[in-house]
């Protein structure tokens, strides 16, 4: 009899669709033959080949996104833009990056992953690289060759970390998610020391714009030579752990149906009614919007402090100094690392002791961080030491969020809505978040300005009284994660049931 059952099983293996069949992490065990054990270790092995070259495509992707603030003075200066328009070139990439995001979920939750995946890379690296030959005349030309790169760069950010997912169970698939995540601070801060330490070196910004479509060229090849062509996408017979290692689903029921395909418009309205998504993902919001004001601004905030404070003379030369974003840089990368871990492991701690967790350690996070980015404006004129120290630690407690954040999306929303889950994420953060907040604070800045006199002073003060308000939508993201904490355990057992 049991040798009768392992054959049933592979027969209704074999009788799937060969998108739907079992890969890696995931594939079901119907036999202990040394044969499939063998097969299952080479399955395993290719899985972290996979991961590890999705988690290099998060890396360049977040390098590109963050080359334009890591060089922001001398671009500012090269196409003479105020704040306002300053701060509307990011706000360009992102509007384009968050429009384009709900499509490509669509498109990943129905079609071929690493088509478009490859798609995807092949053209942000060529528009980037077109982008470091535009002249000072066409700045409208950059403007929308930063647009087109937040298009390309959607297609990744709301696809690769499905995959992942799809590969990996238990234990192991905590530890990659948690991998993928890191990338965002580190490619996030080697975006800032890569921009800087090519306009250093080669006295010319442009050259920051030609790095990365190199490695854009070697992550295309990696992914046709070693992601499979098809993975297989999990269904509710299947269903992993969260990153945190919550048990997703109980054991299906024999002979139960697959779960029927779905319209965009009946899952988006299924979304709607998930309270945890929703303030989970307002929650978000509020985090991108202090993460995209701070990753734009920072660095030249920073070169204000100091020329107010005498430490620097004021940058008249066509290339200015890059300290700063070499410094931010650092602080992004060793706070987005120490973060991303102390998220991940304080959410498995905890939840064992409390089920809505992760809601309040998102929540705690938020007010801490808003507390030391506050404090660290207001030392920045007298004590520009201090003022990178809370910085460092403002930027410590929102890192702890990201992959808890993540987390609570893949268990509170069924297998085959997470990439339009996720793609909705995506467009609610970046409209309600950074894709408006460094356009927002520049034209404040702008506006703070033009009332007082034309000087040094001023300049600084003014980007000092607009980033206040970076605070205050910190503990607004606080408390829309205390609301997801009345929403958690409810969303999850519905989630598990279906």
């Amino acid at each position: 009899m049991q040798n009768t059952g392992a054959h049933e099983n592979t027969g209704l293996q074999s009788q799937l669709p060969l998108e739907e069949r079992n890969y890696g992490a995931t594939a079901a065990h119907v036999t202990e033959s040394p044969f499939v054990s063998v097969s299952r270790n080479s399955s395993s092995k290719r899985s972290y080949v996979v991961a590890a070259v999705l988690c290099y495509g998060n890396l360049i992707l977040f390098m590109d996104w963050f080359i334009v603030p890591g060089i922001l003075l001398d671009i500012q200066k090269y196409f003479e833009l105020g704040d306002g328009d300053t701060g509307l070139l990011q706000t360009v990439f992102v509007l384009c990056y968050m429009l384009a995001a709900p499509i490509f979920g669509y498109l990943g939750d129905r079609y071929n992953r690493k088509i478009i995946l490859g798609t995807g890379i092949f053209f942000w690296s060529g528009v980037t690289l077109g982008s470091s030959f535009i002249g000072e005349l066409y700045y409208w030309i950059f403007f929308l060759s930063r647009g087109l790169v937040g298009i390309g760069t959607a297609s990744y950010s709301t696809i690769a970390p499905t995959i992942i997912a799809d590969l990996f169970e238990e234990g192991k698939r905590t530890t990659m998610l948690s991998i993928f995540y890191i990338f965002i601070p580190v490619g996030s801060g080697l975006g800032y020391v890569l921009a800087a330490g090519m306009a250093e070196v080669t006295d010319d910004w442009h050259w920051a714009f030609r790095v990365t479509p190199c490695m854009g060229g070697l992550a295309l090849v990696l992914l046709i030579l070693l992601v499979p062509h098809r993975i297989q996408r999990r269904t509710a017979a299947h269903r992993a752990l969260s990153i945190s290692g919550t048990i997703r689903v109980a054991a299906e029921k024999p002979g139960v149906q697959r779960t029927a395909k779905t319209t965009w418009c009946q899952d988006v309205i299924s979304l709607a009614k998930n309270g945890s998504f929703v303030w989970s993902s307002l929650g978000l919001t509020a985090m991108a919007f202090v993460t995209g004001a701070l990753g734009m601004w920072i660095p030249l905030f920073l070169y204000r402090a100091q020329v107010v404070q005498g430490i620097v003379s004021p940058c008249l030369q066509e290339t200015c100094s890059s300290s700063n974003s070499l410094i931010f840089g650092g602080i992004t990368i060793g706070t987005g690392i120490l973060g991303v871990i102390a998220g991940a492991e304080a959410a498995r701690r905890l939840r064992k002791i409390n089920n809505k967790a992760d809601p309040l350690i998102c929540a705690t996070s938020m007010f801490i961080s808003a507390l030391c980015l506050y404090t660290a404006l207001m030392v920045a004129q007298t004590n520009i030491i201090s003022t990178f120290i809370f910085i460092a630690f403002g930027e410590l407690f929102l890192s702890v969020n990201w992959a808890v954040v993540t987390d609570i999306l893949l268990y509170v929303v069924t297998p085959r809505r997470q990439s339009t889950a996720l793609a909705l994420q995506i467009l609610v953060s970046h409209l309600l978040g950074d894709a408006g907040s460094p356009y927002l604070i520049g034209i404040i800045s702008n506006a703070i300005q033009a009332k007082n006199a034309q000087s040094f002073q001023w300049s600084f003060w003014s980007m000092q009284y607009s980033f206040t308000l970076c605070a205050f939508v910190g503990i607004l993201g606080g408390g829309f994660f205390l609301l997801t904490s009345f929403y958690i355990e409810e969303d999850r057992k519905e989630a598990e049931q279906l």
